[in-house]
């Protein structure tokens, strides 16, 4: 038997089955032709209204409290650090008072002394009364016991008076926090003097806790939309991903003027305002404003190029590109506001 007829039938039959193989291959459809288009109806819905802006966090009028001293004298004791919590009536530092105790006890042996006088002059008047009664005396003699009686009634008023005071100064040698918070600064050491002469000094500034409000710039085409009760929620830029609320509680109602551009101070009080946000942080505002309706579609049906936004439509069996300008997004839905109509199908899963 030959061995060239051989071989040239196995190549044959080689041949035939890499042609088969191939033709195989090239009917496989490729993955962007196997993925079935998705359409999606433009519809109307109801959308919430937001206002953007930029905004500041900060403290709200007295809630930096600089607690200082109304006595001069040494700062005996200081019990805070900056950072450190306190709450209403806590003893910040205590001043030297052995000089205030001693005028104390001075001033109280002086009531002593004052109250004895009155109690002679008791006696006096009485003994006066009873020798006048049996006119062994002169009526004057009676007269002048009675203005010795309210002389020294007068001096041991005086000196309870003087008394009280000196108790009054020796209860401001105690500086106690007149609120709950934090303590931001400390301006005095223990060992120092410190002379209340003229302007009381500063021991420690103490910043009350959820003392923040949040001040927004509204320009004046959005104003319109904010009222007070408006929800409100933002970021601030050290927390980007958290998501904090708080409510309008104050328009100004006079314009302020930046870069020729008229904006709005609005106040919102923070919801539960927590250890993480700080004053001067910058904030990232939503001003929920109002709710309407409004044309919307998948965000995924929305794409853009440089210089617009589209979505390709439905059109006589076609996915037909279309441009359209788009307004806010929320909930996974973008508002259309101007190249979509009510009915229309947009593609769901264009082309990358």
């Amino acid at each position: 038997m030959s061995r060239g007829p051989l071989i040239t039938g196995v190549v044959a039959a080689l041949a035939a089955v890499a042609g088969i193989g191939w033709w195989a291959f090239g009917r496989q459809p490729s993955g962007d032709a196997a993925a079935a288009p998705v359409y999606a109806t433009a519809e109307r819905r109801p959308v919430v209204a937001s206002v953007l802006a930029t905004g500041i966090l900060r403290l709200r009028v007295g809630a930096e409290v600089r607690v200082g001293a109304q006595l001069s004298g040494i700062v005996e004791k200081l019990n805070v650090v900056v950072g450190s919590k306190v709450r209403k009536g806590d003893v910040i530092a205590e001043i030297d008072s052995s000089g205030i105790k001693a005028r104390l006890a001075q001033a109280r042996a002086q009531v002593q002394v004052v109250e004895q006088e009155v109690r002679r002059a008791e006696v006096e008047l009485r003994r006066a009364r009873d020798m006048d009664a049996k006119r062994l005396v002169a009526r004057s003699e009676v007269e002048d016991a009675e203005l010795a009686l309210d002389d020294a009634r007068a001096r041991l008023e005086k000196a309870r008076r003087d008394t009280a005071v000196v108790e009054t100064d020796l209860a401001y040698a105690v500086i106690r926090s007149p609120i709950n918070g934090t303590v931001a600064s400390v301006t005095t050491q223990e060992g120092e003097t410190v002379a209340s002469s003229f302007n009381a000094p500063t021991f420690a500034t103490v910043i009350e806790d959820g003392a923040l409000e949040l001040i927004a710039l509204v320009d004046e085409t959005d104003i319109g939309g904010v009222s007070l009760g408006s929800p409100v929620t933002f970021t601030v830029e050290a927390y980007p991903a958290r998501e904090y609320t708080a409510r309008v509680e104050r328009i100004a109602p006079k314009g302020t003027i930046i870069s020729g551009v008229v904006n709005y101070e609005v106040m919102a009080g923070i919801d539960a305002p927590d250890e993480s946000l700080r004053p001067d942080m910058t904030a990232n505002v939503s001003i929920r404003s109002a709710e309407r309706q409004a044309l919307v579609i998948p965000d995924r049906a929305v794409l853009k190029d440089d210089s617009s936004r589209y979505v390709y439509v439905e059109q006589d069996g076609q996915a037909v590109r279309r441009d359209v300008s788009i307004g806010g997004r929320e909930g996974g839905y973008t508002e259309i506001r101007d190249g979509l109509a009510p009915g229309d199908r947009v593609l769901t899963n264009p082309p990358g």
